[in-house]
C-alpha cells in the first residue's frame, strides 16, 4: 500500500454499483448517503458470503467433526487470518468479538480491573467516544482510580504538550482514538504511543474511524490494544476485534465464562483455553465474521490508499462547497483529517436540520454522537454530521449542498 498504489486507476462508479442500497429512493429522491461513520454500507460480496454461509454450510464452529463444522471453523479462522493480514499482526493475538465496544470494555475489566488501585490514574482525550470513556469510569469507581483528560485546540488537534504533560508516573494507561468520530482528527498514534511506552504507560487505541478509510499497520502503531468494528468497514453488524500483545493476552483472566473458551471442567476447578480462544465464550457470530472477512477481500481489492486518497478528495471537496454558504460552521479544522465533516447552520437546531435534509434523500446524522464532552467543549448539544465514504460521489456532495441551501431558507 505505497504511494505507487495509491495512484491506481479505480473504477469508482463500477465499485459504487456494487452497493445495492444506494440505488434506493428516499422520500421519493435518490438516496444520497453521508453517514458512514454511523455505518458503513455493504456490498453485494459481503451480503453474498453471510448468504452463502447459512445457505450452504451453516454449523457451529469448533465443536463438530462433520463436514458442515469443518467448513464453518474453516471459514471462521480464515478470517481471523485476513483480518491479520489487514491491520499486519498475529492471527494469535486478536480476539474475535462484537466491535470496539466490547473490546474496550474487555480490557477495561480483564487487564485494568484487576491491575488498578488508589493513586493510579488514566489519561483520555477530550474527543473520545462515550465507547472509550465510560468503561474506564466503571473501572475507576471501582478501583480507586482517577481520571484525567488531554484537550484540544481550537481547530481539533490534540494538544500534544498538554497530553505528554499528563503522562506523570501515577498514569497506568492512555486511551486516544485514531481518528475522532465527530471531528475527523487524525491522531499521531504511533508518536503517541512511542512517549507513552517510554513512562511505561499502556495504551489503548480506539481504531473504528481509522479502519474504514486508511492503510493500517498496527504492529509499526506500537500500542498494546487496538480495537475496531467491522461493521464501519462494509462489514456485518455484530463483528470486530481486539488486538493484543501476546504478554497481556496470557496475562489477562476471561472476562466471559462458558463454552469454547475451556479446556477443561471440572466442578473444583476450571483450566482455561489458550488466548485468544479463553476471551471468545460461546458461540461466534460465524455468518458476520465470514461476510468481515469478504469486507477484507472487498477493500483490500481497492487498496486502502486508494480508498484514503478518493475519500479525502471527496471531504476537500465538500469543505470548499459548504464554506461557501452563509451561516455554516464546521466543527474540527485538524491538519490531518478523515471524511467527516460535523456541522450547524446559524439559528437551526442540528434534529432539524437532519429531519429536513432527510426529506430530500440525503442522510446525515445528528445528535452528540456519542461524544457528550466534546459537546462541551463547543457549547453546542449537538451537531449534524455528513461522513463520506468511497462509494459516494462528487454529484452527491452537490445534491447535499443544494439540499442543504433549499433547507437553510426554510429555516430562517
Amino acid at each position: 500500500m505505497n504511494q505507487e498504489r495509491a495512484r491506481t486507476p479505480i473504477d469508482w462508479a463500477a465499485i459504487r454499483k456494487d452497493f445495492p442500497v444506494l440505488k434506493r429512493q428516499v422520500h421519493g429522491k435518490p438516496l444520497v448517503y453521508l453517514d458512514s461513520a454511523n455505518t458503513g454500507q455493504k456490498p453485494s460480496k459481503v451480503i453474498d458470503a453471510v448468504d452463502d454461509f447459512f445457505r450452504n454450510h451453516n454449523a457451529n464452529v469448533s465443536r463438530a467433526v462433520h463436514a458442515l463444522g469443518s467448513e464453518a471453523t474453516e471459514a471462521y479462522e480464515a478470517a481471523r487470518g485476513k483480518l491479520a493480514k489487514f491491520l499486519n499482526v498475529r492471527g494469535d493475538e486478536l480476539v474475535m468479538c462484537s466491535g470496539t465496544t466490547f473490546a474496550i470494555n474487555l480490557v477495561a475489566y480483564s487487564w485494568a480491573l484487576p491491575r488498578l488501585q488508589p493513586g493510579d490514574a488514566i489519561v483520555l482525550t477530550r474527543m473520545e467516544h462515550h465507547a472509550n470513556i465510560v468503561p474506564w469510569q466503571l473501572v475507576a469507581e471501582r478501583t480507586g482510580a482517577t481520571i484525567k483528560v488531554a484537550d484540544i485546540d481550537e481547530h481539533g488537534d490534540l494538544d500534544l504538550q498538554h497530553l505528554y504533560s499528563l503522562l506523570t508516573p501515577e498514569v497506568k494507561l492512555l486511551g486516544v482514538a485514531h481518528v475522532s468520530n465527530v471531528l475527523g482528527t487524525v491522531n499521531p498514534v504511533r508518536e503517541i504511543c512511542r512517549e507513552a511506552r517510554k513512562r511505561g504507560i499502556v495504551t489503548v487505541v480506539d481504531g473504528s474511524q481509522a479502519a474504514p478509510h486508511r492503510p493500517l499497520d498496527v504492529a509499526a502503531i506500537g500500542c498494546d490494544f487496538y480495537a475496531i468494528t467491522g461493521h464501519k468497514m462494509a462489514g456485518p453488524t455484530g463483528t470486530g476485534v481486539l488486538w493484543a500483545r501476546r504478554e497481556h493476552l496470557d496475562a489477562m483472566p476471561p472476562f466471559l465464562g462458558g463454552g469454547e473458551m475451556i479446556r477443561e471442567v471440572r466442578f473444583d476447578g476450571t483450566v482455561f483455553n489458550d488466548a485468544p480462544h479463553k476471551f471468545e465464550a460461546g458461540t461466534p457470530n460465524i455468518a458476520g465474521f465470514i461476510g468481515l472477512g469478504a469486507a477484507v477481500d472487498y477493500l483490500s481489492a481497492i487498496g486502502m490508499a486508494n480508498i484514503e486518497a478518493r475519500e479525502q478528495e471527496l471531504l476537500a471537496y465538500a469543505t470548499q462547497q459548504l464554506d461557501g454558504i452563509d451561516g455554516v460552521r464546521i466543527f474540527g479544522r485538524a491538519r490531518e483529517k478523515a471524511a467527516v465533516i460535523s456541522f450547524l447552520v446559524e439559528g437551526a437546531h442540528a434534529h432539524d436540520l437532519a429531519t429536513l435534509l432527510d426529506l430530500e434523500g440525503v442522510a446525515v446524522r445528528s445528535g452528540h454522537h456519542c461524544a457528550h464532552p466534546l459537546m462541551h467543549h463547543f457549547g453546542v448539544p449537538a451537531t449534524c454530521r455528513a461522513s463520506f465514504a468511497f462509494y459516494n460521489t462528487f454529484e452527491e456532495v452537490d445534491a447535499f449542498v443544494a439540499a442543504l441551501n433549499k433547507v437553510r431558507k426554510l429555516l430562517m
